[in-house]
């Protein structure tokens, strides 16, 4: 008996042994760096989520050096959080990008502007200085401007673009009369430099018709193609989606584990905490699952860029349902 007992500890032993080696890894690479745009990741492997699904996952931050389309082509991850727009135009340009899941059902990108200028309407754009990033994060605003018929090129029947660095200091110096913002992070940085919220006027892309999807989840097309691979982006969406809605319905706790995960410092308590309250506006009627007129509107707007669109032709094959319909 005693023999058996041993034999059966070891058995189970083994068996544990083996479980804890098998779980797969997984590389995420983010858009940008350690924040609550993010939380949904961090949640769910704070809170045991992935653990749950078999996957060991490592969540590498982003930078504005950080190209996550070139990270996931040179095999620096396995997926990548990115807007769509930079998406459809890298897989254009040869990177076979596939959308397999949308967290983010909304837009949070805008332009603020200083009241002061007397902007009041898209249609006083013209002869003004605007902020903008690049990186791949100008495409909304490029086919915006066409959009409007608005050249980008200087001039006064046109815009001079800014580019702008990831802050806000040309609208604090003057430099620009509107500048580029998120809903969940400049805007707040500017009110948090002194200028009170009546003395801005705000321009949300989701308000102006031009909205486009960010914040995807994508991989290479080959790699799905492999039956494992699939699996693993499976469970990995099924857990992630499970860590978003824990933090839309947690924002607080869900900021705190954010900043626990901040390897820098930079982020404070109060910003994290308002930040996840407008992530959760963004994320909330998504359950992960690409919305195909939700991606159409941002391939039309992408289109309708004139002489100089941001993709040229309607992308194939550029999004999936199959990793959703399982996973969900």
């Amino acid at each position: 008996m005693k023999r058996l007992t041993t034999t059966m500890l070891a058995g189970a032993m083994a068996l544990m042994a083996h479980s804890a080696l098998a779980a797969d890894d997984l590389t995420l690479q983010l858009k940008w760096v350690t924040q609550a745009q993010f939380a949904g990741y961090y949640v769910a492997k704070d809170q045991g989520f992935y653990e749950e699904e078999d996957l060991n996952v490592t969540i590498k931050p982003g930078g504005p050096d950080i190209a996550p389309p070139q990270v996931l082509a040179g095999g620096g991850a396995d997926v990548i959080v990115e807007w769509m727009p930079a998406a459809l135009a890298a897989r254009e340009r040869g990177v076979p990008l596939v959308n397999i899941a949308q967290p983010f059902k909304k837009s949070g990108m805008m332009l603020t502007c200083l009241k002061e200028t007397g902007i009041e309407g898209p249609e006083d754009f013209r002869g003004r200085t605007l902020g903008v990033w690049f990186f791949g994060n100008e495409y909304p605003f490029l086919s915006w401007m066409s959009q409007l018929g608005i050249p980008t090129d200087g001039g006064p029947d046109g815009v001079e673009v800014l580019k702008q660095g990831f802050n806000v200091d040309p609208l604090l110096q003057k430099q620009a009369d509107c500048i580029s913002t998120m809903t969940y992070n400049e805007y707040w940085q500017v009110i948090d430099a002194g200028i009170a919220a009546e003395d801005l006027i705000t321009f949300k892309y989701e308000d102006q018709g031009v909205a486009t999807l960010e914040d995807g989840l994508y991989v290479l097309e080959d790699d799905l193609k492999d039956p494992a691979f699939a699996d693993k982006m499976v469970r990995f969406v099924r857990a992630s989606m499970k860590g978003w809605k824990w933090a839309e319905e947690n924002p607080d706790e869900a900021a705190l584990i954010v900043l626990d995960n901040d390897a820098t410092g930079a982020q404070t308590e109060k910003h994290q905490k308002r930040m996840m309250g407008e992530i959760a506006k963004l994320t909330a009627g998504s359950n992960g699952a690409l919305d195909v007129e939700d991606y159409e509107r941002t391939v039309d707007s992408l289109l309708a860029g004139g002489s100089d669109p941001v993709i040229t032709k309607r992308p194939e094959g550029a999004w999936t349902h199959e990793i959703t319909d399982k996973a969900l």
